[in-house]
């Protein structure tokens, strides 16, 4: 069990405010995916895996639309899960576990799940184990039920446009950061690293990731599209995008 954060919620506001600077629309695709999960399950509490679910933002507003869904969260990173388990106070399963091997799916408490969601986070992984994986969720889903993997997804039918769009987006960032608007990713974590009850967490964090998580590689829509129909879903499409940013959809 990680130990319990008294001031949880500034560190979840702290989490947010760094994470839209970065992504400025981040609260449309949590609304996009969310709405899928209501088409999906039409008013019966849903059956929620937070993927690679970090602090358990995805969780925490699944929770707020639906509050009896049922949820787990699942993650490698110590300190993002003790935020997530002080945030979510007994409201969700939190378990550590790592995308990169096949084994994550042996640490579930549950299978046939309504819907698994994911954000910005799986362009850490490479494109073999992103393919499996891809493969691994479909067989935690129950018949009908969807996976929705929002991220770095440029259109390759708009490389110039998307190229533009990146180019803007970080000169809006740059501003709020030069402004102290929001902390940029590595104060963020060095902020974590000061405080007395994150940052035994933090060197541990460190410990599992000593470079860094591995390069990102994004690929664009098409590709992740055509990994998830060589994955078996049934319906496989785009569900929300956002300049170089979307959401990919993956019925069972």
């Amino acid at each position: 069990m990680s130990p319990y954060i008294s001031d949880v919620a500034a560190w979840q506001e702290s989490w947010d405010r760094q994470q839209e600077a970065y992504l400025p629309d981040r609260e449309h695709r949590f609304a996009a995916m969310l709405d899928a999960v209501d088409a999906v399950t039409d008013g019966v509490p849903p059956r929620l895996l937070d993927l690679a679910g970090g602090t358990g933002t995805i969780s925490l507003r699944a929770l707020a639309r639906f509050p009896d869904a049922e949820i787990t969260v699942l993650d490698l990173d110590p300190a993002l899960l003790a935020i997530a388990e002080s945030s979510l106070a007994g409201r969700a399963t939190v378990i550590s576990a790592d995308l990169g091997r096949a084994e994550w799916v042996a640490a579930l408490p549950h299978r046939a799940y309504d819907a698994v969601l994911t954000a910005t986070a799986l362009h850490w992984l490479p494109a073999e184990r992103l393919t499996r994986l891809y493969a691994e969720i479909r067989e935690v889903l129950r018949p009908d039920g969807i996976l929705v993997n929002a991220d770095h997804m440029p259109d390759d039918a708009l490389p110039q446009l998307t190229k533009r769009l990146a180019a803007r987006a970080h000169t809006h960032r740059a501003a709020r950061y030069a402004a102290g608007a929001a902390l940029p990713w590595s104060q963020w974590w060095e902020r974590a690293g000061d405080d007395p009850v994150l940052a035994p967490l933090v060197e541990r964090r460190h410990a599992i990731y000593p470079t860094g998580h591995s390069p990102e590689w994004t690929p664009p829509v098409s590709w992740h599209l055509a990994a998830l129909t060589d994955a078996g879903y049934s319906e496989v499409g785009t569900l929300w995008r956002g300049g170089a940013d979307a959401a990919v959809v993956g019925l069972r």
